[in-house]
Parts: structure tokens; C-alpha cells; sequence
């Protein structure tokens, strides 16, 4: 597979983990931003396309700066601050869980030529899960590295991870393997 046809996906991570259990998320979250991170560059460096694709939090202009300004508090501030796209990279709002429900996202990623997604963010067990089973159901290669989602629970996101590996038949890795690579 040439590296021309991957993308990186970072699924909702400009969130203002303001619900139930949104502080244990954002913990969570914390602890895989250094891996997303690593791999959004290596996603560069190979020429990948990085692709946010976020929550709308009710502002449907789809301006990164708005939502970031609206999700931006005490709890998500250094997350957002850490993983905010760069003018090079897309950027699309979903309305629902999937990053693919009633978005541009497969027709930007048909233009691209990608073939292979690598979907990171949160929650795993949710947004992560649904857009891996909508690329599925579109024929993608999927990549799901461990260490860049996180959900709510521990075990809600080994659910998800088995349910991805097992279902939609998405290679379960990490960061430092798809680097190595």
C-alpha cells in the first residue's frame, strides 16, 4: 500500500468535556495526545492527509476557531490547546456520531485517493467505533491505533477495540507500530 492512500483522522478531540463523566474522559484524553500527536507527524512527514472531524456544539459555520473558542474551559484548555489543527489540515463538523454520517468525509477522502484510514480520538467506544463501522461499510482499510482513543471506561474501550478488531476487521495497533512501519 503506497502512503499516498492513508489519512489520519482525529475524531472530536476539540471537545469541552462538559457532561456526565466528561472529567474522566478528559483524563483520559490527556494521556493519548502525545500519541496522536506523534503520529500527526509522521502523518506529515509521509504526506498523509490529517483530517479533524468534530462535534458542531451547536455552531453549524463549521469555523475551527468558534468551536475551539466554544469548547475552550478550565478542564479541555491544554488538551485543545496541544492537538488544535494547523491551516494544513481539514477540518469537517458531523452532526451525529459517525465523522461519515451527513459529512463531506467520504467524497473529501474519494478526491484524496485514500484508501486506508488510521482513526484516532475519542470516545472509542462511540464517535471512534461509529465512523470505523461507517468506513467498513465503505470498503476503507482501517488502522485503529490503541493508544490514541480513549472512552469513558477502561472496558468500554476494549469492548470497542474487540468489536473493531473482530467485526470490522481494523488492524489494532499503536502509535510506534504504524511509525515504525
Amino acid at each position: 500500500m503506497s502512503k499516498a492512500d492513508k489519512a489520519l483522522l482525529i475524531v472530536d478531540m476539540i471537545n469541552n468535556f462538559e457532561f456526565d463523566m466528561g472529567e474522566t474522559l478528559a483524563k483520559k484524553t490527556e494521556k493519548i495526545v502525545p500519541h496522536i500527536l506523534s503520529l500527526k507527524e509522521h502523518a506529515r512527514q509521509n504526506e498523509w492527509p490529517i483530517i479533524y472531524i468534530n462535534d458542531h456544539y451547536g455552531l453549524w459555520q463549521a469555523d475551527i476557531k468558534n468551536i475551539q473558542q466554544e469548547c475552550t474551559n478550565e478542564r479541555s484548555k491544554d488538551i485543545i490547546t496541544k492537538i488544535a489543527p494547523v491551516d494544513a489540515d481539514y477540518f469537517l463538523i458531523k452532526p451525529k456520531h459517525s465523522a461519515f454520517y451527513e459529512t463531506a468525509l467520504h467524497t473529501l477522502l474519494t478526491e484524496l485517493q485514500v484508501r486506508h484510514i488510521i482513526i484516532t480520538g475519542i470516545a472509542g467506544n462511540i464517535c471512534v467505533l461509529f465512523t470505523a463501522n461507517d468506513a467498513y461499510m465503505r470498503e476503507y482499510s482501517i488502522t485503529i491505533p490503541k493508544d490514541c482513543i480513549a472512552s469513558n471506561s477502561d472496558e468500554d474501550n476494549e469492548f470497542a477495540l474487540t468489536m473493531m478488531e473482530n467485526v470490522l476487521f481494523a488492524e489494532i495497533t499503536t502509535e510506534e507500530q504504524i511509525i515504525e512501519k
